[in-house]
């Protein structure tokens, strides 16, 4: 899948979370959807976007919820 649309599904599913107080419960959740929701190659992808290319275009939640919780 285009990296960029699994950015904007990404920040989308981040902006729900946005309103959450907590900012730690607010990453559990981001991570805990994308980990249920995407199929294993989705999440390897965005994971690899991460790790090597700073998670450029990803909100600052979405990138502190896949370093720390997503499951590949």
């Amino acid at each position: 899948m285009d990296i960029q649309r699994l950015i904007t599904m990404a920040n989308q599913i981040g902006d729900f979370y946005e309103s959450y107080p907590d900012p730690a419960q607010a990453e559990q959740g981001i991570a805990e959807h994308i980990n249920r929701f995407w199929a294993l190659a989705m999440r390897q992808q965005i994971a690899h976007h991460v790790s090597q290319q700073a998670g450029v275009g990803l909100h600052v939640p979405v990138q502190k919820a896949i370093a720390a919780h997503l499951k590949i």
